[in-house]
């Protein structure tokens, strides 16, 4: 894992448990300051924004586009795409008609699973979800991943 990779999990983690107010509403203390590391306002899917911050707080070399858009991350950034995950590395999800989902890998998991910890979601995994939570995810849900 990369010094910048190592960081950004390490203020990852210290995230966990962070959630929007009100639930629902893409708003709240914390979640506004992802967004506007990516120059969003409060109200927007935060996911990417959640990552990109992440690794912003690093204070190591970012090789992320400034960006709240999971899939335009993907496309603008093939140099740091891979296939296989590794922890540190930010998984990214496609669900079609540009919806998408991220986060960090944290640990790999025996049968094809990785450990998350990813913004925007909750307790049932969703991609619009309210919190910093800790999850598990197949990797085969994965379009692929990025290493930083």
């Amino acid at each position: 894992m990369t010094p910048t990779a190592s960081a950004a999990l390490k203020i990852a983690n210290s995230q966990i448990g962070v959630i929007e107010i009100p639930k629902g509403s893409n708003r709240g203390p914390e979640v506004e300051i992802y967004l506007k590391s990516v120059g969003l306002g409060g109200g927007y899917s935060w996911c990417m924004a959640f990552v990109y911050w992440c690794v912003a707080q690093a204070k190591l070399s970012n090789p992320l586009k400034r960006t709240g858009g999971v899939l335009k991350q993907w496309n603008d950034k093939p140099e740091l795409r891979k296939t296989t995950p590794e922890p540190g590395d930010i998984f990214i999800m496609d669900f079609g008609n540009g919806a998408g989902h991220t986060g960090f890998v944290e640990k790999v998991l025996p049968g094809g699973i990785i450990q998350t910890i990813e913004g925007n979601t909750n307790a049932d995994g969703s991609r619009e979800g309210y919190a910093v939570c800790r999850r598990t995810r197949k990797i085969s849900a994965c379009k692929g991943f990025l290493r930083i």
